[in-house]
């Protein structure tokens, strides 16, 4: 599990069921947080994370 970490909710930054590794590239994922009930379209490149501004 070297270099895997877990997506962190960015409203409540708790702990979400989705876990990464180094080189995982995501665009436009919806991302759900267990503890605050919200979805969060989000973009992952090199284990960084940001936010998609809603329309």
């Amino acid at each position: 599990m070297d270099g895997n970490q877990w997506l962190l909710c960015p409203v409540c930054k708790s702990k979400t069921r989705i876990q990464i590794r180094k080189e995982t590239e995501l665009k436009y994922f919806p991302l759900f947080c267990p503890k605050c009930k919200r979805e969060t379209l989000i973009h992952v490149r090199e284990q960084k994370i940001s936010v998609v501004e809603g329309k």
